[in-house]
C-alpha cells in the first residue's frame, strides 16, 4: 500500500519543556491506527502538529508527497487531512441538518456569502445521504444542543468527514460514551469511513476499543513513541504495560486470552 503520511524527526518544545521528541511515523493508505498514552504523553500534540493547529519546532511532515509543515489547518484540510475533537465542535443552536449543511458549504468554500445561498437541492441530498451513513437521520431536525452525547459525537465526526478526506484523525471518539454505547458508535463510524476508503488515526484511552478496531498501535510516553506495532504485540510490550495500560489490564487480558475469562469483559 502507498504511504500517505510520513513524519520524520518531529519535535515540539515549549521553552525547556519537550512536548514531542524524535517522532518518526509512516502511515499507509487505509490503515486504522490507534494512538495511546497517558495524559500528557504527546498524543494530542502529535495530532495538532499534523493537522496544523500547532507548529512543530523542527522535523518534516509529508502528506501524499507534499510538505505540509507550517501550513494552516484550513489549508491542510483542503489537501485531505481532517480531524474531530474530543469535545464535539458543532453549532449548538442549529439543527443536525443545518450543521451538516454548513459543513458541506465550508468544505466547498461556497454557500456562506450573500450571493451564494447555503441551501440547494443537491447539497441537501448529500446531507441526507450523510445522515444515513452515520445513522442519525432520526435526529435530522433536532437542535444540536439537545442531542445525547453519542449522537453529538457522531455529528461532529460526520461533519469532519464531509470533505471525504484521505486521512481522518479522531480525538477520543468514545470519551463520555457509556460502555453500552461505545461499540455500536465505533461500528457506525468505522463502517461509514470504510465505505469512503478513509485512512484513520484515532486517540483512545479505552483498550477494548483499540483491540477491536485498529490494525496498528502508536504508544506515546513523555513525547516519544515507545512502541509501534500491531495491537496484540503492542499491548504485551513491557514499556506499554508499565507506562500506558498498567499491569492490571495486562493481567486480566492475559487471563482472558488463556481462557480464564471473557475477553469482552477483560
Amino acid at each position: 500500500m502507498t504511504v500517505v503520511l510520513e513524519v520524520r524527526d518531529l519535535q515540539k518544545t515549549f521553552g525547556a519543556v519537550v512536548a514531542a521528541k524524535d517522532i518518526n511515523v509512516s502511515v499507509k493508505e487505509h490503515e486504522i491506527v490507534g494512538i495511546i498514552g497517558a495524559n500528557g504523553a504527546g498524543k494530542t500534540t502529535f495530532v495538532n502538529m499534523v493537522t496544523g493547529y500547532l507548529k512543530p519546532t523542527s522535523g518534516h511532515i509529508n502528506f501524499a508527497g507534499k510538505n505540509i509543515m507550517g501550513l494552516p489547518p484550513r489549508e491542510i484540510t483542503k489537501l485531505g487531512i481532517s480531524r474531530s475533537f474530543q469535545v464535539p465542535q458543532v453549532f449548538a443552536s442549529e439543527s443536525v441538518f443545518e450543521n451538516l449543511l454548513m459543513a458541506y458549504a465550508i468544505a466547498e468554500e461556497t454557500g456562506l456569502g450573500v450571493l451564494s445561498p447555503l441551501y440547494n437541492e443537491e447539497r441537501a441530498a448529500r446531507v441526507d445521504d450523510h445522515l444515513t451513513s452515520y445513522q442519525i437521520s432520526e435526529y435530522r431536525n433536532a437542535t444540536a444542543s439537545t442531542l445525547p452525547q453519542g449522537i453529538r459525537k457522531l455529528l461532529d465526526i460526520a461533519m469532519a468527514a464531509v470533505s471525504k478526506p484521505s486521512i481522518l484523525m479522531l480525538d477520543e471518539p468514545t470519551s463520555g460514551i457509556s460502555v453500552e454505547e461505545k461499540f455500536n458508535l465505533m461500528d457506525i463510524i468505522m463502517e461509514a469511513l470504510r465505505k469512503e476508503k478513509t485512512t484513520i488515526l484515532f486517540i483512545e484511552h479505552d483498550m477494548e476499543i483499540v483491540e477491536r478496531y485498529v490494525s496498528r498501535v502508536l504508544a506515546f510516553y513523555q513525547g516519544e513513541i515507545i512502541c509501534d506495532a500491531p495491537p496484540d504485540e503492542a499491548l504485551m510490550d513491557a514499556g506499554v504495560r508499565e507506562f500506558v495500560i498498567g499491569e492490571e489490564y495486562h493481567r486480566t487480558r492475559t487471563e482472558a486470552l488463556n481462557g480464564q475469562g471473557d475477553p469482552d469483559n477483560a
